[in-house]
């Protein structure tokens, strides 16, 4: 029966976008979790390094400004996953060459052992969780980088 009160656009929850996003990403970051704490790493953790990884197998000097940049995690909270993953043995930071306000992020032995297994079983979840899109996952990343151009965009305004 529908309520006489008109506080929402949609007449059933499977037609709010946001919800049903929130509800998928709650899963699935749920599930992350369970995948990543036998290695010890967060989730955040997981990206940063991650990242550090992927950009310097690009031939990229990786930055905490550029590591905040590609990962969109504010800039205070790359420093203090940073500190922590330091601390941990899986990074070391040193002066920038060329930008005294800027350290170089290298992974560590240990890092790179510890990232090349979480990104397999991270790699792995993933494409079990998302196999239920079957020939759709293409079209759903494209959707999701229009949404995050999108969210570029508004920001800057």
């Amino acid at each position: 029966m529908k309520s006489a009160d008109n506080s929402f656009a949609v007449d059933k929850t499977e037609d709010s976008s946001g919800f049903l996003l929130w509800q998928v990403t709650n899963l699935w970051q749920r599930e992350i979790r369970k995948t990543l704490e036998p290695l010890g790493l967060t989730h955040s953790q997981f990206v940063l390094m991650a990242s550090i990884h992927w950009l310097t197998l690009h031939k990229q000097e990786v930055t905490q400004v550029l590591l905040s940049n590609s990962t969109k995690i504010d800039p205070m909270t790359t420093s203090t996953v940073l500190r922590t993953l330091q601390a941990k043995g899986f990074l070391d930071r040193q002066q920038h060459l060329t930008d005294t306000r800027a350290k170089t992020i290298t992974l560590t032995g240990s890092g790179v052992k510890i990232i090349k297994q979480a990104v397999k079983k991270v790699e792995a979840f993933d494409q079990s969780f998302f196999s239920a899109l079957g020939v759709g996952t293409s079209s759903f990343n494209r959707q999701l980088l229009a949404l995050l151009s999108q969210a570029g965009l508004e920001s800057k305004k």
